[in-house]
């Protein structure tokens, strides 16, 4: 029996079913863009453990930047004795979060701690409780947050009844037959027939869908979205914990539509690997919540705040958020070509901004009716060759390309190679 089987079968014996594991490997060892699992067996990673690993695995400079932390302390509790390092990063933060006037910032620990606790503000800083999201959005795995995801396999199924005061809208995309213009009547319909605008506290969206299947939201429908909470007095929360720290080829995906939100939420590439997440936004909203109001034990952990301070150091000094920009021209280029090949699965929908890049596997050439079960059968085989990637979208048909950042030309090259012998076979 190999040491993957081995483990695979101490799991299922110990690990709860509801966890579920996208391929039945366990890693042994990574570096950078590479992973070698517990059998030998070397892989590229186009996952980074679901775009956390921008700076790749275990960045010497993030590495040190830990190992000097563990030298001092390794837990306070912020809010028991404070330290300098969270305040460091949330000054950093601050300068550069795209969000009008001065900014303040709060830590968590992961992305759904950051979503619900924007949740938490935008109620106090409005007194309202209402909170619209779209379709195909994913916010996370909390009751609110599963709440506010708009997909309901795998998150929602006998986890009901779910928070009240969440509605959800559909999300532009031309193979949905959804425009921007349906989105805002959906709104303008929502208003009439579900909660009035100033009941509403927070429009919630992903400048880019993760989950949803890699949907870039229109430079429009953000626009439209930032005047009509200035219209309601209503707060723009854009959930940038997949799409942060140059993976879009901008530090945040919402800069490429020159909209200012009220509040971000991150997490994922902010520390590197390490458990991070925050809010930051406009400083008289984060002030909306009383002391003691926001926090956590072990929100703003002092060696993942270590973590991201490195984290912003690499990404400037390896300009990072420019790589994007070239990977992504790289891997559209290869797959446009693997597109017009009539000896592989049929692929459509090239698309996403700088390095965040997906496609769609449908059923025949020039059609949009997906193919879900084909891409399962990619994944395995570009599994077996030696690749990582990971699935998404709304139909389950959508590949997902989410290679670190430092990845080099060679092995960028290489994984890119693996993916389209993945298409043919």
């Amino acid at each position: 029996m190999s040491r993957n089987s081995e483990l695979m079968a101490r799991r299922e014996a110990a690990v709860a079913r509801g966890v579920n594991n996208a391929h039945p490997i366990f890693i042994a060892h990574a570096e950078n863009a590479e992973l070698w699992d517990a059998d030998g067996k070397r892989y590229v990673d186009f996952a980074g453990g679901v775009a956390v690993l921008n700076t790749g695995h275990r960045h010497p400079k993030v590495m040190a930047a830990v190992a000097e932390q563990l030298t001092h302390f390794t837990h306070t509790s912020f809010q028991v004795t404070p330290y300098e390092s969270y305040v460091a990063l949330a000054e950093r933060l601050n300068a550069i979060a795209p969000v009008e006037g001065p900014a303040k910032t709060v830590f968590f620990t992961t992305g759904a701690e950051a979503v619900e606790n924007a949740v938490k503000i935008a109620r106090a800083a409005t007194g309202r409780s209402g909170v619209i999201t779209f379709s195909g959005g994913y916010h996370g795995r909390t009751m609110l947050t599963m709440a506010m995801t708009g997909k309901v396999l795998p998150y929602k199924r006998k986890f009901g009844p779910l928070p009240a005061e969440i509605f959800h809208v559909p999300f532009p995309h031309a193979p949905f037959g959804v425009t921007v213009e349906d989105s805002f009547r959906a709104i303008e319909m929502l208003f009439r027939a579900d909660i009035e605008p100033s009941r509403v506290a927070a429009i919630v969206l992903e400048p880019v869908q993760g989950e949803g299947g890699f949907i870039q939201a229109p430079t429009e429908l953000l626009q439209g979205l930032r005047a009509l909470c200035d219209l309601h007095v209503i707060l723009l929360v854009v959930d940038e914990v997949q799409t942060g720290f140059g993976r879009t080829g901008k530090m945040f995906g919402v800069e490429h539509s020159g909209v200012k939100p009220d509040m971000i939420t991150i997490s994922k590439s902010l520390a590197g690997g390490f458990p991070l997440s925050a809010v930051v936004g406009r400083a008289a909203v984060i002030d909306a919540a009383e002391p003691g109001g926001l926090g956590g034990t072990f929100s703003g952990s002092p060696i993942a705040c270590a973590a991201a301070l490195a984290v912003l150091d690499v990404i400037a000094e390896e300009k990072l958020i420019d790589r994007a920009n070239v990977i992504g021209a790289a891997m559209k280029t290869r797959l446009e070509a693997i597109a017009r090949r009539n000896d592989t699965v049929p692929i459509a929908g090239i698309r996403g901004p700088g390095a965040m890049v997906g496609f769609d596997i449908v059923k025949t050439r020039g059609s949009d009716e997906p193919d879900p079960e084909t891409t399962k059968k990619v994944l395995t085989a570009a599994r077996e060759q030696g690749l990582v990637l990971l699935s998404c979208g709304m139909f389950a048909n959508t590949i997902r390309l989410l290679v670190p950042l430092t990845v080099s030309d060679a092995v960028l090259a290489d994984g890119l190679t693996i993916l389209e012998s993945a298409l043919a076979a």
